[in-house]
């Protein structure tokens, strides 16, 4: 420090001597007074960053004493004054080994010492300040941060939860190599935190979730996913925007995202069939994204399929985007795994729920092609049991589906499921959904694909077990359904 710098933080420090002694007062408005002018004579005068440093370590410790004055305005008052100083001083780290154990005495308890909800703010904002400014700094003090943030995270007054939903992702990119030791202690006040009644709260807690797990261990992905994927239902657009960013996120950048893919990719897929646009483009350029950078990372492992896969199959859907090579690879390594989900999904009690997985049906098909074919079993069975459901939408998207099994499916293997369970329906009380899954299927195949193949299904048709058995409006209709896409591919 320069000789005239030390010799103004000397002059600054005489000046203030009376003002320091007046902090022990019993006088309240003796207290309030000296602080103020402490504040005026020190980080509202301008001096240099020089004079700043010096003045404010030997004003740390009375200010930080002043954080538990029983009086409300000269708590304000006094993180106001460090605050400021953590601002403005070129060495703000210095500061650490007495501000920590502070902060963490005052807010990182079981009972938070605090009571005034404003001041928790204004401490909790000069946290984030610290680690915004000290950065690597504060890699010594992880047990403080993060006893601070388990309490903050469920602070009761909303504006404290969103500020130590901000500090924890800047403490989370800051230290890495340090902050994955304890992420996890996190998880857990921030799932109590995800369904809070102010949408903002639930966008802060959900960016927060990103980088825990992000730069935590990866273990605990298990213990967000399905409050995320409630998320993706939330009657905020911003909330399930914040999703999608955060999985997209985890998608592209998580160290274990190979053993999640089968978690992931459904949750970011769902987002395509967003009711905003803004979030269906947001969610298909992650997903691009996503495909593109697994195909980079696996190209010696599909080199021998690139000119196969590359080509677009013949009939395939006029109108529809092919996706890319990487993500329909994603999604056919993991089908075997996704169509258990799916068939879970497609029944639950909730009709949000049932209509996002039946559009995610669709989606999948639309990425696995022709590989659907060995999981057909478990598909008829799901999209059998999803036409029965009350509610149309659901309905209408599985025959969507459907339409998409037969464009893609070769016709004699569809038929032989297909046609067996028309002529033996395992539903007495629904016995019409074989035929109603039946007549979408043919709806979808390519004509001259489905030509020879007509005799055999106008026989099955037209077997008395089969035209004549049931007697309910809804079956006959089915029937005339089918028989209809059988004769307009004549």
């Amino acid at each position: 420090m320069a000789a005239g710098d030390e010799h103004a933080a000397s002059e600054v420090l005489r000046g203030l001597a009376r003002h320091l002694n007046c902090l022990n007062e019993d006088n309240k408005s003796t207290r309030k007074r000296a602080l103020e002018l402490i504040k005026r004579e020190t980080v509202d005068k301008g001096l240099s960053s020089g004079v700043l440093q010096e003045v404010f370590s030997a004003l740390l410790k009375p200010l930080l004493k002043c954080l538990s004055d029983p009086m409300e305005r000269c708590r304000e008052t006094a993180i106001t004054v460090i605050t400021e100083f953590i601002r403005c001083v070129p060495k703000p780290e210095e500061s650490l080994p007495y501000l920590m154990p502070c902060l963490a005495q005052r807010l990182g308890e079981k009972e938070i010492l605090e009571p005034a909800e404003e001041l928790r703010l204004s401490a909790v904002e000069m946290l984030t300040l610290s680690v915004e400014v000290c950065g690597k700094h504060l890699a010594p003090y992880l047990n403080e941060m993060m006893n601070i943030l388990q309490r903050t995270i469920g602070d009761p007054f909303p504006d404290v939860k969103r500020e130590s939903c901000k500090c924890a992702v800047k403490f989370a990119k800051c230290v890495p190599e340090h902050f994955h030791m304890q992420a996890e202690s996190l998880v857990k006040p921030l799932m109590q935190t995800i369904s809070h009644q102010h949408s903002r709260v639930r966008v802060s807690v959900i960016e927060a979730t990103g980088a825990v797990i992000q730069h935590g261990t990866g273990k605990n992905i298990d213990d967000v996913l399905s409050h995320l994927a409630q998320r993706l239902f939330d009657d905020s657009p911003q909330v399930r925007k914040a999703v999608t960013v955060v999985v997209g996120d985890w998608l592209l950048h998580m160290r274990d995202r190979y053993s999640y893919f089968h978690k992931l990719v459904p949750l970011l897929l769902s987002s395509i069939t967003d009711e905003i646009p803004e979030i269906r483009f947001l969610a298909a350029d992650l997903w691009k994204q996503a495909g593109a950078q697994w195909e980079k990372e696996n190209e010696e492992d599909i080199k021998d399929k690139m000119d196969f896969l590359l080509t677009p199959p013949p009939f395939y859907p006029p109108g529809v985007e092919r996706p890319g090579l990487g993500c329909r690879e994603l999604v056919v390594r993991n089908l075997g795994r996704l169509v258990p989900a799916i068939t879970h999904d497609v029944t639950d009690w909730l009709v949000p729920t049932r209509v996002r997985t039946s559009q995610l049906l669709s989606v999948l098909l639309l990425h696995t092609e022709d590989h659907s074919t060995q999981h057909l079993q478990p598909l008829l069975a799901t999209l059998y049991q999803a036409c029965t459901d009350t509610e149309k939408e659901v309905v209408s998207n599985c025959l969507a589906a459907a339409k998409l099994l037969g464009t893609f499916v070769p016709p004699v293997v569809f038929l032989k499921l297909l046609l067996d369970h028309v002529t033996t329906p395992s539903s007495s009380s629904h016995p019409w959904t074989p035929l109603m899954v039946l007549a979408a299927v043919l709806g979808g195949c390519p004509k001259p694909l489905l030509k020879p193949h007509l005799e055999q299904i106008a026989n099955t048709l037209a077997q008395p077990d089969v035209c004549q058995e049931y007697q309910q409006v809804m079956y006959l209709e089915q029937l005339l359904t089918c028989s209809g896409c059988a004769a307009a591919s004549v």
